[in-house]
């Protein structure tokens, strides 16, 4: 028997979790979730859970600040906690341009009422007390954000829209998409849905799923290191908890992790992974870690935290990351495909994740975005856009780290 749907959402990550609530909070409550395995299986569940209001592309703030909104909203609706620490995010300038484009940013965070001050060294200094200010020209302080637990928020949401009528399916793995006359016709398992939209938001996965019916997206999957360090007693010292911290000149994110630090390395010369196809075993997998590539930026986190020196490395995760050419989402409807709906390619899976959700379900119940945003619609790449092409820029794309757009 075919069940039929008014949207199936295909990925349980954060971002397919939150198009569901985004929907089901809108009044489309006939709508199925399918995860292959369980909720968070995909990128969530090894995320840093960052969850800064500064980007790179001024466009996406209201992605982000959004995100921490609708995690927050879920929490208080369901009683699950997010684990929101609200710690504040810094980004470094280590030149005057930089320092410069940050000022100008000021009146985009007051229209949205978001705090948001350019400081000088010495201030940078006093809100985090073991950084070295050699360098530095000051930073963009952002003291409402911080990380939430990524699983967490996920099953927050997830919870949330079950409570509001929507339907979750795990295990339920989609082997074939084939759009009808009657609409779009899925396999899953050994059920059948007929759906009248479907929802791409399985990250990786995406890709595969899409070439069934012709569709050519550059989505493919880069490995990146996330390293968390032993027990650093001068963290400890501090009673407080330090800003997520972000340096250009680094190529990192570095935040505090309990009595340790959690880092994210985005290092010259990232490798890819299964370019030629996802293995049809792979699960909640991590892949082996590549040290010695990550030497050079390590050593600049050093240089800008010395007391990271010394503390010893605990833990290494190094998992599939989704990218895209430009490093942005692919968030919007396909043209030549009518009721299919993109939701992948987040490299800030957990940072814009919320938003990007809500965003969609807003456009897909509305017929139109709340806001405009280019940046992120599909329609921005070519379909014969060649892979060897896609692959050259989306290690650009990643090779840039932090620097702004």
């Amino acid at each position: 028997m075919t069940q039929k749907v008014r949207v199936a959402v295909i990925g349980g990550g954060i971002v397919g979790c939150s198009v569901l609530y985004g929907l089901a909070k809108r009044g489309w409550t006939d709508a199925v979730l399918l995860e292959r395995r369980q909720l968070t299986s995909g990128s969530t569940w090894h995320a840093a859970g960052n969850t800064t209001y500064f980007g790179p592309y001024a466009e996406m703030t209201r992605l982000f600040t959004s995100s921490i909104e609708t995690y927050l909203e879920a929490e208080a609706a369901t009683s699950q906690s997010v684990g929101f620490h609200q710690t504040g995010s810094l980004r470094l300038a280590t030149s005057e341009a930089e320092l410069a484009a940050y000022g100008a940013l000021k009146p985009l965070y007051q229209d949205l009422q978001i705090p948001y001050r350019v400081i000088g060294p010495d201030e940078v200094k006093a809100i985090y007390p073991l950084l070295s200010t050699d360098g530095v020209f000051g930073a963009a302080h952002t003291p409402t954000d911080g990380h939430v637990d990524a699983s967490g928020a996920t099953h927050a949401m997830a919870k949330a829209a079950r409570q509001l009528g929507a339907e979750i399916k795990t295990k339920t793995p989609v082997t074939a998409i084939e759009k009808t006359p009657s609409g779009w016709q899925l396999t899953a398992g050994p059920d059948s849905l007929l759906a009248d939209h479907v929802v791409l938001a399985a990250s990786f996965w995406t890709r595969e799923l899409a070439a069934q019916i012709g569709l050519n997206l550059p989505l493919y999957a880069l490995q990146h290191h996330e390293l968390i360090t032993g027990p650093v007693p001068e963290l400890a010292d501090l009673n407080i908890e330090l800003p997520t911290l972000r340096d250009p000149a680094a190529a990192a994110n570095i935040r505090q992790e309990r009595d340790g630090f959690l880092c994210g390395v985005y290092e010259q010369g990232p490798k890819f992974w299964a370019t030629d196809g996802i293995p049809l075993d792979f699960k909640e997998e991590l892949l082996p870690p590549e040290l010695d590539r990550l030497i050079p930026e390590l050593e600049r986190v050093i240089d800008r935290i010395p007391v990271f020196e010394n503390a010893g490395i605990k833990t290494v995760n190094n998992g599939p990351i989704c990218y895209t050419p430009d490093g942005l989402p692919l968030l919007g409807p396909v043209e030549s495909f009518n009721g299919l709906w993109l939701a992948s390619g987040f490299t800030v899976g957990i940072g814009t994740g919320g938003g990007a959700g809500q965003f969609l379900a807003n456009w897909m119940v509305k017929g139109h975005p709340s806001y405009d945003l280019p940046e992120v619609y599909p329609s921005r790449f070519s379909n014969a856009l060649g892979k060897e092409e896609v692959l050259v820029r989306i290690k650009e794309s990643y090779e840039r780290g932090y620097e702004l757009a």
